[in-house]
């Protein structure tokens, strides 16, 4: 009996993490797949005799793209450093090279790109961008546990199916060669919904401005009302649906240069809950009320400046968001949110990081609905995988220090008159320690909030095509617990 269970755990464990890998460019738009640089082994020497004292100024005079079947030139030219026409030092101009194939790698529309002179004439140089573009149109198959992540849905739900959703998903990126995306989400089993979302960076002839619409719908048989001991708490009909919900939201953007983007938004959510859960939860919104409308206008801002921007080995990257959610008695809700992440390469191969977090809502007094915290989406604390910790306010603090440990590609048989397809493969060893604290006000019989919270393990993440990411980490708490967690992607 403990054999065929096991067997059942491992093959829809796999079912997840292969539906996860199918769906994998869901992400932001910034994220992109890995290449190595490629550049001319002596630029001095590929420019020639003109440039080699470094103290003259090269002119570009032709960029030549190649490559890209799909993608809009402007796009492309938006994304790269340097201009037909613009004059450069020799050193400055071979950075930029680099500079430009990470920006057009961070569009998430390529497998590769190769920036090099293509050749040059005296002082004037022209430049080569070659291009091999993704895969765009993804009509995939959705399963996915609801369970907060996958170690509470196999150990503590027994892998039950019926906490899962499944369905039908439409990803198309890219779809005018604007780098813009359409996704319809068609969702089954624990959640039935519908969502559409149709995002497009650029809006105006100059690149800067762009737009991002998304509307959602759907209704639940269960609902999370309470937590106790730090433990969600659950109430099932199997008879009716017990939970509805409606988003819309518009969002407006702004990227001036190439780093920074604003994001300027406003939406409205409606939700509905049976007398049951207010029964059980009074609380749950504010005032007995078992259903609740608002408005919500929000902003914020990213700042990216890092090698690889799914697994960063070195850089910077920032986020603020400042929001207002509801402007009554009903509902009110002031919200700042800082997150920051910087990674530093210390010796070949081996590198640190730090990624923080830190949120506060405003006033403290906040409905049940308004207070989840840790644990929740990708907010959590390495070694509470089991926990969640409600509240109003909090931070943490993660360091790591990573080593990679293989690094290799394997080769697809090839097709006539077609490239072989290499899939690379990145392997990581890692050791963690993690610190983090939230206050509640109201904390209740919940035994994790208003005190420091530590843990710390090690682990080995493997990355592989479409930003396809496993993390094996075991780690310790300070309750005396330990265990081997499961992730499917690195957390900003």
């Amino acid at each position: 009996m403990l054999k065929k269970r096991r067997r059942y755990y491992f093959c829809l464990t796999l079912a997840v993490f292969c539906c996860y890998n199918l769906v994998a460019q869901n992400r932001d738009p910034e994220k992109a797949e890995y290449t190595s640089v490629h550049q001319p082994d002596n630029p001095n020497k590929a420019l020639g005799e003109p440039g080699i004292s470094g103290s003259g100024m090269f002119i570009v005079r032709n960029i030549i793209i190649i490559g890209n079947k799909k993608t809009r030139k402007e796009i492309i030219l938006r994304e790269i450093p340097f201009k037909a026409g613009e004059e450069y030092l020799l050193q400055d101009l071979v950075k930029k090279f680099e500079d430009a194939r990470k920006q057009l790698m961070n569009t998430t529309l390529f497998h590769e790109v190769v920036v090099a002179l293509k050749s040059f004439e005296g002082y004037n140089v022209d430049i080569l961008i070659e291009l091999k573009e993704r895969w765009y149109l993804f009509p995939v198959p959705y399963f996915k546990p609801v369970d907060r992540n996958l170690n509470q849905w196999l150990f503590e739900k027994d892998a039950s199916l019926s906490r899962v959703n499944y369905g039908v998903k439409l990803l198309y990126y890219n779809t005018t060669g604007r780098n813009d995306k359409l996704r319809f989400w068609f969702i089954n089993g624990y959640t039935k919904q519908f969502s559409l979302n149709y995002d497009r960076l650029y809006i105006d002839k100059k690149l800067k401005w762009g737009m991002n619409v998304n509307f959602a719908t759907g209704k639940n048989r269960e609902v999370n009302y309470n937590t106790i001991q730090n433990k969600q708490v659950f109430l099932k009909d199997n008879n009716n649906y017990i939970r509805s919900f409606t988003t819309v939201s518009t969002e407006f953007t702004y990227r001036r240069a190439i780093k920074t983007r604003h994001r300027f938004g406003v939406g409205y959510t409606k939700e509905n809950v049976k007398d049951t859960i207010i029964t059980l939860n009074p609380v749950y919104f504010k005032s007995g009320r078992k259903s609740i409308q608002f408005p919500e206008l929000y902003y914020s801002m990213t700042y990216y400046d890092l090698d690889y921007i799914p697994y960063p080995t070195q850089g910077y990257a920032a986020e603020v968001l400042f929001g207002k959610k509801g402007f009554d008695k009903i509902i009110n809700v002031w919200q700042l949110t800082v997150k920051g992440l910087g990674s530093w390469h210390v010796f070949p191969k081996t590198f640190a990081s730090v990624r923080t977090y830190g949120s506060i809502r405003l006033p403290f007094k906040q409905p049940y609905f308004y207070q989840r915290f840790l644990g929740y989406s990708e907010v959590y604390l390495q070694g509470y995988e089991y926990y969640v910790i409600d509240g109003v306010a909090g931070a943490y603090f993660k360091t790591t220090v990573t080593r990679e440990l293989l690094n290799f590609k394997i080769k697809t048989p090839s097709r006539k008159n077609k490239d072989a397809l290499r899939i690379p493969v990145r392997i990581f060893g890692k050791i963690y320690g993690n610190t983090g604290y939230v206050y509640n006000p109201q904390p209740g019989n919940n035994f994790l909030s208003n005190k420091m919270l530590f843990s710390g393990g090690a682990g080995v993440d493997i990355f592989t095509f479409y930003d396809f990411t496993v993390k094996l980490e075991w780690t310790f708490n300070q309750l005396g617990q330990n265990g081997l967690f499961l992730h499917n992607k690195s957390v900003f």
